[in-house]
């Protein structure tokens, strides 16, 4: 599993309310919790979000509410990946279930920036920061949680056969 794209920088503690605020839970339209994502902490999160950028945060990352809205409108905004120094154990499984990309690397959410340019290979654990040239390392997803995102979830997972 390969991802490149450009960060979107935060800091700690980036609660499920921050993420998609509970004003708009009312619906399970992705696309509807995409247009809403980050908002009450980055405005400019949906105009600046591409597909394929990648999130780095500080510590308890998707800490609060255990809602599945949170990862969802994460990903549906396009993000990739999220790389964080670590995260609620909650929403750490719901981004699993999901299909979203996590990764927990202190080294690599510090040292890069806002809009850096980075490549995760997340088969052999290498974080790449493009515009700055360093490296990170992490550990590589284990082969059961690799099958479960690139089949866009638990649900897909053992709608396709891959998960009994």
């Amino acid at each position: 599993m390969k991802y490149t794209g450009n960060v979107l920088k935060y800091g700690d503690n980036v609660d499920t309310d921050v993420i998609i605020p509970a004003r708009y839970l009312n619906t399970s339209d992705h696309k509807e919790l995409a247009s809403h994502c980050m908002e009450d902490i980055d405005k400019s999160f949906v105009s600046r979000v591409q597909p394929g950028d990648i999130i780095t945060a500080g510590y308890n990352f998707g800490c609060g509410s255990s809602r599945e809205h949170a990862p969802i409108a994460i990903k549906a905004s396009g993000v990739s990946l999220v790389i964080a120094k670590s995260f609620a154990r909650i929403f750490y499984r719901n981004s699993i279930n999901i299909g979203l990309a996590i990764v927990e690397c202190p080294e690599a959410a510090d040292a890069i920036a806002d809009d850096d340019r980075v490549e995760a290979d997340l088969d052999n654990g290498i974080i790449r920061d493009l515009t700055t040239g360093q490296e990170f390392r992490t550990v590589p997803f284990p082969e059961f949680i690799q099958s479960i995102i690139e089949n866009g979830g638990l649900m897909e997972s053992i709608a396709k056969g891959a998960i009994e």
